[in-house]
């Protein structure tokens, strides 16, 4: 009797330990999710701001006082619709005289033109008579003195004398009649050259001060919106100083910084979704417009800008949020999310534990491939419908017992 206990003591005692060993092992509590094929976007994500797409400081062309404001901050304008009013009554008054001035420059070419002579043409003409007089007297003398030298009355020094006055006489004459002839014939053309002249300088002058005049009204460049009010009525307004900001918020404009190592794959034309972080969840699609050839030195990002239609300006200008770009699409390849993947140094290779048979915890080399924001692609070492511990798996020795709802 005493034998067969002792016999059977080191059975109970084995079977004991091994009772026990499974009591001890633990059961590690996991999440699970199934490896599936399906087809993938490409995208570069970055941090993104918006812009109007136009807007412009609008400021007078000249200085003068603001009489009376058309539009306040928040108004929503029109191309040419009036901002604002200036003082412009010494402009009005200006206009007025400038008028003047062109109606009597008007009336001096029309006068000049109807064959009007002027002063030194008559002054011209009288000279030509006072020669033709002088030169009729000494055609006179000279036929007495030449009488009076062939009946010997006087010496032939004197004739000659009377030759050589007549001579004078008939240049001075001929002289004159030149003279006249070329002021008909050209002082008239060159007297209304210059009337011609006075008129356009006066009606550019008058038109100088109606370009003056029409500065008075400040008006938008663009349609937009009122984003900024700098004066107010009896402010004195001069160029370079501002009124208004206008903004063309019809379409927006998502600026972004993208890291010069992520910009390679990014085009213009690709498609853009811009997601506000005070939106509520909502998102903006668009297209890229513009991506800068220039790499920001302190950044080492590059400029990309996306544009979207804002039809409802559902989107305000200085909006932040992030941007991502579509830059391409993988098709029928396995992708798991980062955290059930453990990345090896040198980034291509990588552990991922599976939910195995009995459940217990299979450790599973892979080869990875693209990695997006959200998952990273599997490109071999996992087969499609393989369970894959997404979370709880970090450290986990293989073997382990594993339990997932």
């Amino acid at each position: 009797m005493n034998r067969t206990l002792i016999l059977l003591l080191p059975a109970v005692l084995i079977g004991c330990r091994e009772r026990d060993e499974r009591q001890a092992r633990p059961v590690v509590e996991v999440k699970v999710l199934r490896a599936d094929v399906a087809d993938v976007t490409l995208e570069v994500r970055a941090p993104a701001t918006i812009f109007a797409r136009a807007q412009a400081d609008v400021a007078p062309q000249i200085t003068a006082a603001i009489r009376e404001l058309e539009a306040r901050k928040g108004d929503y304008v029109a191309r040419g619709q009036l901002l604002a009013r200036l003082e412009s009554r010494d402009l009005i008054a200006q206009r007025a005289e400038a008028a003047a001035a062109v109606e009597d420059a008007e009336a001096s070419l029309e006068k000049l033109s109807a064959g009007t002579l002027p002063v030194e043409i008559e002054r011209a003409r009288g000279q030509v008579a006072t020669a033709e007089a002088a030169l009729r007297q000494a055609e006179k003398f000279y036929e007495r003195r030449k009488r009076l030298f062939e009946q010997g009355a006087i010496p032939n020094r004197d004739l000659v004398a009377t030759e050589t006055e007549l001579a004078q006489a008939r240049t001075n004459y001929e002289v004159a009649v030149k003279a006249l002839e070329l002021l008909v014939g050209q002082s008239k053309d060159r007297e209304i050259r210059i009337a011609r002249s006075r008129l356009e300088q006066a009606r550019g002058r008058l038109a100088l001060v109606e370009a003056q005049l029409a500065f008075a009204d400040v008006r938008s460049p663009f349609t937009g919106v009122i984003t900024e009010q700098y004066l107010f009525p009896g402010d004195i307004a001069r160029p370079g100083t501002p009124i208004f900001r206008v903004a063309d918020v019809s379409v927006a404009v998502a600026r972004a910084q993208v890291p010069e190592a992520e910009a390679a794959p990014v085009r213009r034309g690709q498609p853009c979704v811009f997601t506000p972080l005070d939106g509520g969840g909502a998102s903006f699609q668009g297209t890229i417009s513009v991506v800068s050839q220039a790499v920001d030195p302190a950044r080492r990002t590059i400029e990309v800008w996306c544009e979207i239609a804002n039809r409802d300006q559902a989107l305000r200008v200085a909006a932040y949020g992030h941007l991502a770009i579509v830059t391409g699409r993988l098709e029928k390849v396995i992708t798991l999310p980062p955290e059930a993947v453990q990345v090896e140094e040198g980034g291509e290779r990588g552990i991922v534990m599976l939910a195995g048979d009995q459940r217990k915890a299979v450790r599973r080399e892979v080869l990875l491939g693209v990695r997006s924001h959200g998952w990273i692609q599997i490109r071999q070492g996992l087969r499609p419908g393989e369970l894959v511990i997404s979370e709880g798996g970090y450290g986990l020795p293989e073997g382990t017992e594993v339990h997932w709802p």
